[in-house]
């Protein structure tokens, strides 16, 4: 039995390890990493991060987007024993960083460097992912993600096994509480997700905007390593539409806001109201039509409307936190999608507003 996330992992590897676990977007171009690929990965990052001084206990704070490193990365730091912090590259965290003195962190670009370099105590190791506007060279406690397994002269130890070790810490607001999601928590409600959706090996699901809410970890990263489906990251969040019509994932997850989004999205492209596409388009949008009509109103507007959005294959799409909308679910629904809702357990205790807007853009 896995007790820790990257004991799910090894699990995957040995069950399906020529599986395609991962795919991101690099340049246009897609790549993939299979299960026995992934966890000697994270195996080789772990053994550079002990190399670098990291130990049990310790935490691994990442500023970061939806990028494969970045998930990897955390992987490293819980086989290790260690925690991951997970913070918002959009937000201004500086006085969190100021309190927190983050000694091994994780940065995606220039702006979250210089977040960190305001902070007063400096992180004893620095890494950073787009080197654009850095000057690596003249800074010599900074260092590129892509070199961190260079020089690395021993394995990695073999992984922590303490189910109740603190897995990811999240901060909904600058100045709150922090919300920390055990190894225990996280693969336990993966499986009563995976119980309940049904999920399979045979899923692909879209990570638009990785692990920056407790959702995304619970809903998302879990699951994926409990049930062995394929994680696609998009290349940005400027591509993800594009990105995931090219995917068809079959299981997504999102809030409110980010379905009203697609909704948004899709409503901008509809035909002008008076015109007899527009009719066509009310005539096929009826949820309740009978078989003739529901039959030619989904070849002629519902699939070629699920096709734009990237959604023809879609099996599970997941909602955290408030219901849709009235207009959302009538719009949504006519298409045949009912996301079915989890409710984010820290609801009670963090701004609606703040864990919306970490995961707003999911989708």
């Amino acid at each position: 039995m896995t007790h820790t996330l990257p004991q799910a992992l090894l699990l995957q590897a040995g069950a399906r390890g020529a599986a395609i676990a991962l795919r991101y977007k690099r340049l246009g171009i897609w790549h993939t990493r299979s299960w026995s690929e992934l966890a000697q990965d994270v195996s080789g990052l772990a053994a550079a991060l002990h190399q670098r001084g990291f130990r049990r206990d310790d935490d691994l704070l990442i500023i970061s987007h939806a990028r494969a490193e970045a998930l990897l990365l955390a992987l490293a730091a819980q086989w290790l024993g260690g925690s991951v912090t997970l913070l918002n590259p959009d937000l201004d965290s500086r006085k969190l960083l100021i309190r927190l003195k983050p000694a091994f962190v994780l940065a995606q670009a220039l702006d979250a460097v210089q977040q960190i370099r305001n902070a007063d105590s400096p992180p004893r190791v620095l890494l950073y992912l787009d080197g654009r506007g850095l000057n690596a060279a003249d800074d010599h406690g900074l260092s590129a993600y892509a070199q961190l397994s260079i020089g690395v002269t021993a394995d990695a130890p073999a992984p922590a096994t303490e189910s109740a070790a603190t897995a990811f810490v999240f901060y909904p607001t600058t100045d709150g509480q922090p919300q920390r999601l055990s190894h225990g928590q996280l693969l336990e409600g993966a499986r009563k997700l995976v119980a309940r959706e049904n999920l399979s090996s045979g899923e692909e699901a879209l990570a638009a905007r990785v692990f920056a809410a407790s959702g995304q970890a619970r809903y998302l990263l879990a699951p994926w390593l409990s049930a062995g489906f394929c994680l696609n990251f998009p290349e940005a969040l400027a591509t993800r539409d594009t990105d995931r019509r090219e995917l068809g994932p079959t299981l997504v997850l999102g809030t409110r806001e980010s379905y009203a989004r697609l909704e948004h999205w899709a409503r901008e492209r509809l035909p002008l109201p008076g015109t007899l596409s527009h009719k066509l388009y009310r005539w096929a949008m009826v949820s309740d039509a009978r078989t003739f009509r529901r039959w030619l109103g989904y070849w002629l507007i519902r699939r070629p409307l699920l096709d734009v959005l990237g959604m023809s294959r879609l099996r599970v799409p997941l909602l955290v936190g408030p219901v849709l909308t009235q207009e959302s679910a009538e719009f949504f629904g006519a298409l045949g999608i009912r996301p079915r809702n989890w409710q984010e357990p820290f609801a009670q205790r963090e701004p609606v507003e703040a864990l919306t807007h970490l995961i707003s853009q999911s989708v």
